[in-house]
């Protein structure tokens, strides 16, 4: 763990991270940073994506660099978008709505969670771009219609179905820190001095970042961000019975692009093309779901071979920077998604460290292509690696 003063200006996501650590509260901070049971698929998706070496070349013309790529129909100034992450708002004020206009900015894809803090129609008004919506298939499955209507009244392209949450991870931080179960008198003690530590935190969020409400949910968690609301409605409405013969019933219902989420397996991969999804999200859910699974990165390239260009893979997992991205394009991903990064940012210092963190990627990246000699993000493929 970084230990740079905070006076100095962070140059990394890893800074961002340890930035993040001081403002929030532990129990926030956790819920960011910490995976399921002990973690060692979270780690693995940092330190596999490390191991993989690039393939450095010289007196190559690199004079003109083109990031930009076509996803699913959007245009995006560099293969990024910020992934879905629930509870955005309780990290910053407000914080879907600042992510979401650095994106646009930035010129790159958002995607807004089921369990966001600002609701899809806030998002909507506080932006020019259109974004993309993550939804779960829940029990309600009127509700569920009435999340996918609203998506497509706020003009949502692509609806991204997470997948494989069926049934909650178990995440130790979570239990530990009291964002899921209950606290005792002690705990809360714990708890209360906590928050008192980060008065900063308090005041920009718990006051100023009002209401705390899951916008996109309010008439299903009427307990609003209360834990325990939260994980009575998690239990009462993800749904474990939800088959590939459900997909039938979303298109029903959705009439733009599909990607589903949480894909990590090719056999599951391949049933996903033959349902005709429209892309692919290779994930393991940040390592939050189930521990001792591979890695997004060790999974990929049979991912890819599996699906053979017949629809969009994207991929998320461990990407902390521009080189991240560059190694995952090269092993056929069309486009990375970010999660931790972002919501380290937001927490560190709102729209502008988002937007700081975009740029720091898309540098280098830049750095990237230009010393591995490639020019554009098209010509990046599993010969600018030397392998894992």
């Amino acid at each position: 763990m970084s230990d740079r003063p905070l006076g100095l200006a962070p140059a990394s996501v890893r800074d961002y991270r340890e930035l993040a650590r001081r403002r929030l509260p532990r129990q926030l901070f956790d819920y960011i940073d910490g995976g399921a049971y002990e973690e060692a698929t979270m780690r693995a998706n940092v330190a596999d994506l490390g191991s993989i070496e690039l393939r450095q070349r010289v007196l190559r013309d690199v004079s003109e660099l083109d990031l930009a790529t076509n996803i699913l129909g959007c245009e995006m100034s560099m293969p990024v978008a910020l992934a879905p992450v629930g509870l955005g708002g309780m990290f910053a004020r407000r914080a879907e709505v600042q992510a979401a206009r650095a994106a646009e900015a930035a010129g790159v894809g958002f995607c807004e969670s089921t369990v966001s803090i600002c609701g899809m129609e806030e998002v909507r008004a506080a932006t020019q771009r259109p974004f993309w919506f993550q939804l779960y298939v829940m029990r309600d499955r009127a509700y569920t219609e009435d999340l996918m209507a609203r998506a497509a009244a706020v003009d949502c392209p692509v609806l991204v179905l997470t997948v494989d949450l069926p049934v909650v991870g178990a995440r130790y931080r979570d239990v530990r820190n009291g964002m899921s179960g209950r606290l005792g008198p002690v705990r809360k003690l714990r708890r209360g001095a906590d928050l008192i530590r980060h008065v900063g935190w308090v005041r920009d969020v718990a006051v100023g970042g009002k209401p705390h409400t899951f916008g996109n949910l309010e008439k299903a968690v009427p307990g609003g961000t209360n834990p325990e609301a939260f994980k009575e409605w998690v239990d009462a409405q993800f749904d474990p019975s939800v088959t590939w013969d459900d997909l039938a019933w979303v298109r029903d219902h959705w009439r733009g692009k599909l990607v589903l989420k949480g894909v990590l397996d090719p056999d599951d991969a391949r049933l996903a093309t033959e349902h005709g999804v429209d892309g692919i999200v290779v994930s393991n859910h940040g390592g939050r779901q189930l521990d001792d699974t591979p890695s997004t990165t060790s999974a990929l390239p049979a991912i890819v071979e599996a699906v053979e260009g017949r629809t969009t893979v994207l991929v998320d997992g461990g990407v902390r920077s521009g080189l991240d991205v560059v190694k995952l394009l090269a092993l056929g991903a069309d486009g990375c998604l970010i999660g931790r990064a972002w919501a380290y940012a937001v927490a560190a210092g709102g729209e502008a460290a988002v937007a700081h963190v975009l740029r720091i990627i898309r540098n280098e990246m830049k750095v990237a292509l230009s010393l591995t000699g490639c020019r554009s993000v098209a010509e990046l493929d599993p010969s600018v690696l030397l392998g894992p």
